[in-house]
């Protein structure tokens, strides 16, 4: 027990040093942009727009240091790529943990730390973020846990537990409300961004360091991969229409970016990451929708 503790200890230790050196890069970055930017004034010349200023917060879909499967490389994710997308990539501070489940993103940890980012006003040009992006609800369900989401196949049920299913969304649900509710307080009138996942094989690739997520459970409710498609397909499609029923409250200032339907079976290197390109071509749809909701709202500086 006391060595389980210390090992937990220390991870937390490190996640700590790692969200502390990005937000250190960060603030360079962004008086690097402030000088850049004043420097174009200085010689008489009008500036008309600046790169977005965001943040954010997640699960390894935003913070994913392997490729594929392989060793560490450096990020992959859709953070590492939409920073490197468009004429003006965005500048980003990003605290996503690999592995945070939306209930531990929301924690009081976590949402302290969030705030105390937001608060700063060294890390933003304009006194707070043009948006907050949001990935979080996958972990929730997939592991171990996912099994409570599934009948046992004996033939007459159909995979997906929909009730007990339901009850896991309602949580998820919290977290993306609460999120709400933080930004209101402390950045009132920032948007905040989220996207839907895609369809994965539930077929037990996983990298050494982590994993299978999925087919574990579904071997031990007895169904198979082919089942297991169409199961987790259901599951997810059931959370984008949670987060289309959030988007569609304008009151909470939060628009879904519709990743599902993106990725074919090529792009996925195991049971929920998708390869470097692939999570290029989710960054290019974040990029999109970015691009259509925030950019006209950009001020010069």
């Amino acid at each position: 027990m006391t060595n389980s503790l210390e090992i937990r200890s220390r991870l937390e230790e490190k996640i700590d040093d790692e969200i502390r050196l990005r937000v250190v890069a960060h603030k360079k970055n962004i008086l690097r942009l402030e000088a850049s930017q004043a420097t174009v004034r200085n010689l008489g010349v009008k500036v008309e727009n600046r790169p977005l200023v965001l943040i954010a917060q997640g699960d390894s879909w935003f913070d994913y240091p392997l490729h594929g499967n392989g060793p560490m490389i450096g990020d992959t994710d859709v953070i590492s790529h939409l920073r490197r997308i468009g004429v003006m990539p965005p500048t980003i501070l990003n605290l996503a943990v690999a592995g945070d489940t939306a209930v531990n993103v929301m924690s009081l940890k976590r949402q302290s730390a969030l705030i105390e980012q937001i608060r700063d006003k060294s890390n933003w040009i304009e006194g707070k973020p043009d948006a907050i992006l949001f990935s979080a609800g996958g972990n929730d369900i997939a592991g171990d846990e996912f099994c409570l989401f599934l009948d046992f196949n004996d033939g007459r049920s159909t995979g997906l537990n929909e009730e007990r299913f339901e009850k896991s969304l309602g949580m998820v649900e919290a977290c993306y409300l609460s999120l709400f509710a933080l930004r209101d307080r402390v950045a009132p009138g920032v948007p905040v961004f989220g996207h839907c996942y895609d369809f994965p094989i539930p077929n037990g690739s996983h990298p050494i360091c982590a994993g299978p997520w999925l087919k574990p459970s579904l071997d031990f409710c007895n169904w198979s991969v082919e089942n297991g498609v169409s199961i987790v397909r259901n599951a997810l499609l059931a959370f984008r229409t949670m987060l289309k029923k959030l988007e569609s409250d304008s009151s909470n200032n939060f628009h879904l970016v519709d990743t599902q339907g993106i990725l074919k079976v090529s792009d996925w290197a195991n049971e929920l990451h998708p390869y470097p390109s692939g999570f290029q071509l989710i960054a290019q749809k974040f990029s999109d929708v970015l691009a259509s909701k925030l950019i006209k709202m950009v001020r010069p500086i």
